[in-house]
């Protein structure tokens, strides 16, 4: 037996911005499963490996970077493709949920079901896994729920069967200061992308999608800067790199230093 193979070992979990969702982390050697179905839209990734799956008909293969996306109440099976196993993570994300979604962007009902092969979009598993590493890692509620709309929405937009006329809004300076205020009122304080959709009456996609195209940045990415430029003169001042990071509202000095480098190009304590 080759010593370096998968093991079977699956790991569950559930986040409160995802009611009715379940998110797998797993890697598996040996085991296949039969015939079965689930009643969520399963939006799995490859990350290492391949898989081998039965689905409507026909036998597929999703290599490591392909998204394999089994609608709800279709039976399918599933097993390795390779002597080694698979290693993926996985999305059961609610019908209503994805249909809610595609209503948004389209401003109607919109049909969400998706091809049987496994999709090869290398963009959309960067932004699957993005998602799923934010509400696995319990990562800023904002951060999280944003990615994760940009993954399920892009996912629809450009492979749903029936691809969707999405709804473009005007620009809207009023909205988007409106959004701004809201998101440099505390910066201490967490912010769910709902919350701040909530404030200028917009669904969380175009919301995130306004502020977007008109600032350059995603939410999130917009207040993470915003904690930066605050926290300058604090740093200027000498008060330490942890210091710094608990009052700027950044998770812990790692998630400060990791953004502040991306911004300046060195750490915090060095710019200091």
């Amino acid at each position: 037996m080759n010593a370096a193979h998968f093991r079977n070992a699956p790991r569950y979990w559930r986040s409160p911005l995802l009611p009715g969702a379940d998110m797998v982390m797993a890697e598996y050697y040996d085991h296949e499963f039969t015939p079965h179905w689930h009643d969520a839209y399963t939006v799995q990734v490859i990350e290492a490996g391949a898989e081998c799956y039965d689905y409507r008909g026909g036998h597929h293969v999703a290599e490591a970077g392909t998204v394999p996306v089994i609608n709800p109440g279709e039976l399918h099976t599933g097993a390795r493709a390779v002597d080694f196993g698979w290693r993926y993570r996985v999305f059961y994300l609610p019908p209503a949920f994805v249909e809610d979604l595609a209503r948004e962007m389209t401003g109607r009902a919109a049909s969400t079901w998706f091809p049987a092969a496994a999709i090869r979009d290398a963009d959309l598993a960067q932004r699957l896994v993005i998602a799923h590493n934010a509400l696995e890692n319990d990562a800023d509620p904002l951060a999280a729920e944003t990615t994760l709309i940009d993954a399920v929405t892009t996912l629809i937009a450009r492979h749903a069967l029936e691809r969707p006329s999405i709804v473009t809004l005007a620009s809207d300076a009023t909205r988007i200061e409106t959004m701004k205020s809201r998101l440099a009122d505390d910066l201490l304080a967490p912010v769910t992308l709902a919350e701040l959709a909530q404030t200028v009456g917009l669904s969380t996609f175009h919301a995130a999608r306004l502020f977007t195209r008109e600032t350059g940045l995603a939410p999130h990415a917009w207040r993470n800067q915003l904690r930066i430029v605050k926290a300058l003169p604090a740093l200027r001042a000498g008060a330490s790199v942890t210091e710094v990071a608990a009052a700027s509202g950044f998770t812990d000095q790692s998630h400060f230093t990791r953004h502040f480098k991306r911004a300046f190009g060195v750490p915090p304590g060095r710019w200091r």
